[in-house]
């Protein structure tokens, strides 16, 4: 039997031997084994999991946007997976603090200033300061509160998709993520820039898996738990990391911008050059799409 400590409580993990029976095998598998033992670990579940100010929360951060609308709960789920894989994404696969500070940052700009009672503008900036006194870890284990300026600096400065906005007002450092938000205390008007003609944007691509272009094609692009849909301005060239895209998509949508536009759906691009809309009561319609391609070889998809 195991224990682990988190959060100001003590999980017991218990396991049990099991055998499977015997398999018959043939002379060609012989050196096969046919029985063999195994783990099955049980553990109980718990609901709670809460903040306090005596205690910190060890968050892990992926590189890849799935899991939309991320809580407390969901997070110490993917803290857990993250350390039985010893993965932390990035440069630093997460033992560099600076990137596990970046990916923090990233988490609660987008996704939790709400429920951490953080004081976030309609524009979606926050006081550094503030940010620096939240009883946080990041996966690296570092207490967000042993953070510096400095180091939430250089995190913005290292961050290659260029995801934050740092200003300075009245001798005060603000924040925030310029782009992904869950959070719906973030007005878009004042987060984004409005997309007035076709001529701004040559190019507006969303990348995606074909396991899920037929659905797309029924229901549209969605929004999901995101304020908006987004659309990259460029294709993933030779690796490249981009704005607004995954590298290993398979499936190009390129979207009519001057149809969508004539017709009433509000485009609008972040600071770091991601095109941004909520569609159509948060869809953005198949009758939209311009053309679909695969990629990385172009073929073209009827639809």
């Amino acid at each position: 039997m195991w224990a682990t400590l988190t959060c100001n409580s003590i999980r017991f993990l218990r396991y049990r031997l099991a055998s499977l029976p015997p398999v018959s095998t043939s002379a060609s598998s012989s050196r096969l084994l046919t029985r063999f033992n195994f783990v099955v670990f049980m553990e109980p579940h718990h609901n709670s999991f809460s903040q306090s100010s005596s205690s910190s929360t060890t968050f892990s951060h992926s590189s890849r946007s799935g899991g939309r609308g991320r809580g407390l709960d969901s997070m110490k789920d993917n803290a857990t997976r993250e350390r039985h894989r010893g993965r932390g994404g990035g440069s630093g696969g997460g033992k560099d603090k600076i990137d596990a500070l970046g990916r923090l940052l990233t988490r609660v700009l987008r996704h939790m200033a709400s429920e951490l009672n953080l004081n976030m503008r309609n524009d979606g900036f926050v006081k550094v300061d503030d940010l620096l006194k939240l009883s946080l870890k990041t996966f690296a284990n570092v207490p967000l509160r042993s953070h510096t300026v400095d180091e939430v600096r250089e995190a913005v400065r290292r961050d290659n998709k260029q995801r934050f906005s740092l200003v300075e007002e009245n001798g005060e450092l603000w924040i925030r993520a310029n782009q992904g938000h869950t959070i719906t205390t973030v007005e878009t008007e004042s987060l984004l820039k409005p997309i007035l003609s076709a001529d701004e944007v040559p190019v507006c691509v969303h990348g995606m898996y074909k396991r899920n272009l037929e659905s797309i094609l029924e229901q549209g692009l969605k929004r999901m738990k995101r304020v908006h849909v987004h659309f990259s301005c460029c294709l993933p060239t030779d690796g490249e990391v981009i704005s607004g895209m995954r590298r290993d998509v398979n499936i190009l949508i390129f979207l009519d911008v001057r149809k969508a536009l004539e017709e009433g759906m509000k485009l609008y691009i972040s600071d770091n050059k991601v095109i941004l809309t909520e569609g159509f009561e948060g869809v953005v319609p198949a009758k939209y799409f311009q053309k679909i391609e695969s990629w990385p070889d172009r073929k073209p998809i009827s639809f």
